[in-house]
């Protein structure tokens, strides 16, 4: 038994000898963004993307999800956030994409409930290569400081999108809007982290019956 526990442990160790990080440019007539990311981090977050709240959600799913993230964003802010917003979810979903590769030997499926104080919202999401947001927030203010709440929805259809992942987010209780989204953040990085780890005894396999994501 013990040999075989050393040689689990060594498949495991060969998995992870290669830091899983992307770095994804999108540049458009709107914006341009940049997004580093590394799946094996530690949480360290730098964030600039011209919209002060999405990147202190920035930080909670670095921290959270122990992931690396380095986004810098240029947008027309003249205009409003949504453009920048939209594009930042963009290009952190296809970053998330290009790191977890084929996704062999992740555990796959994440699933997570975060409070904070009255709020209480729970994420569960499957890299499973087909795009799928179902969104069960139900925000009562327009507007948490000069942030449009509809925003959230529109992050994470785009990540949703170019991550390939399916994900679902429901509220099961919050008055305060910053609460809800901070909340919704904070699970959506401890699932993320769950799922991504590799799994000691799926070492080097696809995590499906079918044998391909």
């Amino acid at each position: 038994m013990q040999t075989t526990n050393r040689q689990v442990n060594s498949n495991y160790d060969r998995l992870t000898e290669t830091p899983r990080i992307a770095t994804v440019h999108r540049s458009t007539g709107e914006t341009n963004v940049q997004v580093t990311i590394n799946l094996d981090g530690r949480g360290t977050c730098t964030a600039a993307t011209g919209v002060p709240f999405l990147d202190h959600m920035l930080h909670q799913i670095a921290s959270h999800g122990l992931i690396d993230i380095d986004v810098q964003a240029k947008g027309d802010w003249e205009i409003d956030d949504h453009h920048t917003n939209e594009d930042v979810g963009i290009t952190l979903g296809q970053a998330f994409n290009q790191a977890l590769g084929d996704r062999k030997g992740i555990v796959r499926f994440g699933n997570f409930l975060a409070p904070l104080d009255e709020a209480l919202v729970q994420v569960a999401l499957d890299f499973s290569g087909r795009p799928h947001l179902s969104y069960g927030l139900q925000i009562p203010t327009q507007r948490v400081g000069t942030y449009d709440t509809q925003l959230v929805r529109e992050f994470f259809v785009a990540l949703v999108n170019h991550s390939q992942m399916t994900l679902h987010i429901r509220q099961l209780d919050g008055i305060n809007s910053h609460h809800i989204i901070e909340a919704t953040f904070k699970a959506f990085a401890r699932a993320t982290r769950l799922a991504v780890e590799i799994d000691p005894r799926r070492a080097g396999l696809i995590p499906s019956s079918k044998g391909v994501l």
